[in-house]
């Protein structure tokens, strides 16, 4: 690796913001249905029908909007054909009780405005059955209304904001991953416990993203201890001002909530200034394999060379799925598997594992809601609760709790590999206790496949 005096991160900046920018004027749209023929009608229960729209007797159609272009495409957009590839798989074992699984997924290049056009045309035009996996905290809350205005099941929105949690006013949203508060609090107790007496700051994106970390830090991490709180927007990457600020404020460990994109950004410009503090970075910012080929590009564009693997090693971060690196692990060997055979184009990181797992759990809904669903039928299926399956702890989802995952591991990533730390905890998005999960993770089904 080059001295970090090599690195002129100004041009490193324009760079990014040359090629966001070009990303922005890509092809807007991406489509996709398994890719299997076969067809395994239940051998139970009535004839299949048209139940609901988006529902025929051989099809479920369902869409979302997700960043395929734009500021958070850099890994993000790994998301959508992994939950693609998987429901390829459960298209080719059978469907879900015969029928096929068809996503619709539209990109809104991490732009809300972009958000509402497509998701108006998803429901309007193609009558989609729901909206699955809507990425983004900003994006989403821009049609979060409007698909509860037309009861539109909004099922495992990608964003761990916990104004997904509305059972009263926003019945048909359901959140996934683990919020930012849950998640702020099981690494604030980190921080606190082992940087005691550390001088801490963060670094975080100015939206409910953002503030709902923060929220959950503040619960955890002595107000006296935090030295900065530096905040940027998606559409700027100059973040030079936000960095020098860190630095000139003396802090040891920075705990970051940020997409990959600025994480990567945040630890270029400190290597700049020969700042080198420990990061604490939330999960969705600190996939090791997404942050390692940022940082190389980025850093290439400007002139230098670095080893993003060197550049991410000691991040800390936290996990509500099992890590890569667990190969043993029944979930980890199913989900490579399904990679393998449908989406071996893109790298298995945390970002197909995710999208795999949540598109898994919206087959455990369907399966749940009946052979003939209405829309209100996969509602309730959620809200009486589902099976914990790929998640290292239980979700949280109940007719007054619309929360996901409720717990995560501290994992330190090492060798360009997310290695787990301790035992998974839990917790709720107050100021409740953080808690040990003493039961061990579920097996995967030796199909793949999730019992109805």
């Amino acid at each position: 690796m080059k001295s970090s005096h090599g690195l002129r991160v100004p041009a490193i900046a324009v760079a990014a913001a040359a090629a966001l920018a070009a990303a922005g004027c890509s092809s807007g749209t991406s489509s996709s249905s398994g890719h299997a023929t076969g067809s395994a009608a239940a051998s139970s229960g009535g004839a299949l029908t048209a139940s609901a729209p988006g529902i025929t007797s051989s099809t479920i159609t369902i869409g979302s909007h997700q960043p395929l272009t734009g500021p958070a495409a850099a890994g993000y957009s790994e998301i959508a054909p992994a939950s693609t590839a998987y429901f390829a798989y459960v298209n080719a074992h059978g469907g879900v009780d015969g029928r096929k699984i068809v996503y619709k997924y539209l990109d809104d290049a991490y732009n809300p405005t972009q958000t509402s056009t497509v998701v108006r045309e998803l429901v309007l035009q193609d009558n989609v059955y729901s909206i699955f996996n809507g990425l983004g905290t900003p994006t989403h809350l821009a049609v979060e209304s409007f698909l509860n205005s037309q009861k539109i099941p909004d099922v495992f929105v990608a964003s761990g904001c916990d104004c997904w949690n509305q059972p009263t006013t926003a019945p048909e949203t359901f959140g996934y991953q683990l919020d930012y508060i849950r998640e702020g609090k099981i690494l604030g107790q980190y921080v606190a416990k082992h940087f005691a007496g550390k001088k801490v700051a963060y670094f975080y994106q100015d939206d409910e993203f953002g503030m709902d970390g923060v929220k959950g830090l503040d619960y955890e991490i002595p107000h006296s201890l935090v030295v900065a709180r530096q905040t940027y927007v998606p559409t700027n990457v100059n973040i030079a001002p936000q960095v020098a600020a860190l630095h000139a404020s003396g802090a040891q460990v920075i705990v970051a909530f940020s997409i990959p994109a600025f994480t990567a950004l945040l630890r270029l410009y400190g290597l700049k200034l020969g700042y080198s503090p420990t990061f604490v970075v939330s999960n969705v910012g600190a996939d090791p394999i997404t942050l390692s080929g940022l940082l190389e590009a980025y850093a290439k564009q400007g002139g230098a060379t670095v080893n993003g693997n060197q550049l991410t090693a000691g991040i800390i971060t936290d996990g509500y799925l099992p890590t890569l690196g667990a190969t043993s692990n029944s979930w980890i060997a199913l989900f490579k598997k399904v990679h393998d055979q449908y989406d071996a184009k893109a790298p298995f990181d945390g970002n197909v594992l995710y999208g795999e797992a949540v598109a898994y759990t919206f087959v455990q809904a369907m399966l749940k809601a009946g052979r003939n669903p209405t829309r209100a039928d996969l509602v309730s299926a959620i809200n009486a609760g589902l099976p914990q399956g790929p998640a290292v702890a239980p979700y949280a989802y109940s007719s007054t709790n619309h929360a996901g995952v409720t717990g995560a591991y501290i994992g330190i990533i090492s060798n360009g590999v997310l290695t787990q730390e301790g035992p998974v905890y839990t917790t709720d998005s107050s100021t409740g206790a953080i808690t040990t999960v003493s039961a061990a993770q579920q097996q995967a089904p030796s199909t793949g496949i999730p019992a109805p």
